[in-house]
């Protein structure tokens, strides 16, 4: 634009001139670009509200107050991104290592550099990264989608099932499989060459404990009948390894028959399920110890705002002596509004969203109260652990037999918290960036704004023009339309809300151990505490964060254990090899490839799916079998019927 419109000023002289050439195309407004985008680039959680509602539970909601609940859920955790940037975008211990990406991205775009001899620049480096990794996807992505999952233990025993529960990647514990497909690597945990390592290192060791250690010793010991039902799944049980029928225990007024559910028997889980509930709920109680006992002087400090100037980085002085900031009173004034219009839906809409107006403020101080012990673990280790189990387990309690109450208090406790956290990211680019403030809060606005019409319009669109979307039994085996990140939405619904945590957590259900989680997750961190505080000049010891290691496996289901191992594999080769015996290399183009991977493999999916996705041409042979481990979903206890499973 710059090179092509005319220069020429009109109205010149006056207090309304103005040019429509914007000038040389700089960093600052490609930085801007980027935040407009990624207010909206990243799922919409109130989606997943919606599509369990319309998809599973087969109730109607109109599109007025699906729009009206997913637009309030992003402008929600804006609100809580304004209130918490002093906390978490100003201090410079709070350095949100994800942003590094993005800083040595747009230095390697706009930055002059000469290339080093024998060398390449960032920007040539990023190119071939982007070209390659464009090209390449085409092999996991249509071609070769085995690559995503190399399970060879299968191949080796494709008759056992027990060598398929443990070698397959999608539906076991994937012991020795690799995956080569970059979107199943970051699909879950972000880009592995933006982690530290220590914090690699601490989702490492918890993947390991959880999968390795936890999951077979529990299944194989029978604990909760586990061998009844497949070792990895995110379904939901009868007590003789049969499928549970949801329909068949929900009334017609839209809550649990308790006669239909003392009929059919308790609901039960598989082992990895459950004991992911475990880990959620010792990640929990972890974050709020490890976050007082390691960062709660910092916090009290801030809060009396007695900021010491060596405390007080570079970056927060330039931007307070350049730019106009934005006043608090700004956030506050629109989260105040948005929180009454959520009241007047739920209230208005109850038929259809079911949830009190005291539900939502209690889901707004839940949100309140955690965003700042989840934002510094975010800003300090690139990893965030989640709401959505105590988002759950406290309206189940309440609030119990109402399922679309639940996952409406979860969206909005825990939804607009995950917002939030990313607003905040958004901020701490704009400061490393230097864009003003004021500009950078128009662009997220309307990026929120129009993020939530595409994200809502794109799945009203796909529920309804995709035949039998998120139906496993009806879908074809390579379909993409699965939906795993839905069911597992849906499954938490029924387990919190339609049953509740009393009859299944509490002392009417199977799983009240599993509470005892809590307990272990709070004292966890305490213990490394006490390790620091004994041994101060063991610098390694203060590395060991706990919310990491128990959230590491947040994501199971649906992440898989090929996700997580691909993941520590790349993040190992980068984070420990690379930097330390490479550090110049590292150093110059790390960021810039992992950039690079990204931005070709989100073309070549676009392309992909415009061009063959939208038409269903697919290939069919040997390689298009994602994982190859047919056996691995099957039971091993004795005389369990399941559908193309031999009887063990």
């Amino acid at each position: 634009m710059a090179a092509t419109l005319t220069d020429r000023r009109f109205w010149k002289g006056t207090r309304f001139e103005f040019t429509l050439n914007p000038g040389k195309f700089n960093v600052k407004e490609h930085v801007l670009i980027t935040i407009f985008a990624s207010s909206g680039a990243s799922s919409v959680y109130a989606i997943y509200m919606v599509s369990s509602t319309i998809v599973f539970y087969r109730k109607e909601m109109s599109v007025v107050v699906a729009m009206m609940v997913v637009l309030t859920t992003q402008v929600l955790g804006f609100g809580w991104a304004g209130i918490f940037r002093r906390y978490l975008v100003e201090p410079a211990g709070m350095w949100w290592p994800q942003n590094l990406v993005q800083v040595s991205l747009f230095r390697a775009l706009h930055e002059k550099e000469e290339r080093p001899k024998g060398s390449l620049t960032r920007n040539q480096f990023f190119l071939i990264a982007f070209i390659c990794s464009f090209a390449y996807y085409v092999l996991p992505g249509y071609l070769f989608p085995m690559l995503t999952s190399l399970s060879w233990v299968c191949w080796i025993f494709p008759n056992s099932i027990v060598a398929q529960q443990i070698g397959s990647g999608l539906h076991g514990l994937g012991l020795g499989v690799v995956g080569f497909d970059w979107s199943s690597i970051c699909a879950y945990l972000g880009s592995p060459l933006a982690s530290p390592w220590f914090a690699t290192a601490n989702v490492a060791v918890g993947f390991a404990i959880f999968v390795y250690v936890l999951i077979p010793s529990a299944y194989w010991l029978n604990i909760y009948n586990a061998r009844k039902f497949p070792i990895l799944s995110d379904d939901l049980f009868m007590s003789n390894g049969q499928k549970y029928n949801i329909s068949d225990i929900i009334d017609p007024n839209f809550h649990l028959d308790l006669e239909a559910y003392e009929r059919d028997g308790p609901l039960y889980l598989s082992i990895s399920f459950a004991m992911a509930y475990g880990f959620a709920f010792a990640c929990l109680s972890a974050t709020l110890v490890h976050v007082l006992l390691f960062h709660g002087r910092d916090i009290f400090q801030l809060s009396k705002s007695a900021f010491q100037e060596k405390k007080i980085d570079i970056h927060t002085k330039l931007m307070r002596k350049n730019y106009k900031q934005v006043p608090e009173w700004w956030f506050i004034c629109i989260l105040m509004f948005n929180i009454t219009a959520i009241m007047f839906i739920c209230r208005y809409y109850n038929d259809q969203l079911q949830l009190p107006w005291w539900g939502v403020v209690l889901a707004c101080v839940v949100a309140l109260s955690f965003t700042l012990p989840i934002g510094i673990i975010r800003a300090t280790t690139n990893q965030a652990p989640a709401l959505n189990v105590i988002t759950e387990y406290i309206i189940g309690y309440i609030y119990p037999g109402y399922p679309i109450a639940n996952i409406l208090f979860k969206t909005y406790g825990n939804g607009s918290m995950k917002l939030g956290i990313s607003f905040l990211q958004d901020f701490k680019l704009g400061h490393y960036m230097k864009i003003p403030p004021r500009s950078m809060f128009i662009a997220q606005i309307l990026g929120t704004t129009l993020s939530a019409l595409v994200h809502l319009t794109t799945a009203w669109w796909l529920m309804s023009t995709i035949p039998d979307i998120c139906d496993r039994e009806l879908l074809p085996a390579s379909s993409p339309w699965t939906c795993p990140s839905d069911h597992v939405f849906y499954d938490a619904s029924v387990i919190w809300g339609l049953i509740g945590p009393h009859r299944i957590f509490g002392d009417l259900g199977h799983y009240a151990a599993i509470n005892w989680f809590f307990l272990v997750g709070a004292i966890a961190p305490f213990l490394v505490w006490l390790a620091h505080k004994a041994f101060p000049n063991k610098h390694w010891i203060r590395l060991i964060t706990m919310p990491v290691i128990l959230a590491s496996v947040a994501e199971m289901p649906p992440a898989t254990p090929v996700n997580y191992a691909s993941w520590v594999l790349v993040g190992f080769l980068s984070g420990f090899v690379a930097y330390r015996y490479y550090r110049g290399w590292w150093s110059r183009h790390n960021y810039a490839l992992s950039g690079g991977l990204d931005a070709g493999l989100a073309f070549m999916g676009v392309l992909l799916y415009l061009c063959l996705g939208m038409e269903n041409v697919n290939l069919n042979w040997w390689g298009s079998e994602v994982d190859g481990c047919p056996l691995a979903s099957c039971p091993t206890a004795q005389g369990v019927i399941a559908q193309g499973c031999p009887l063990y």
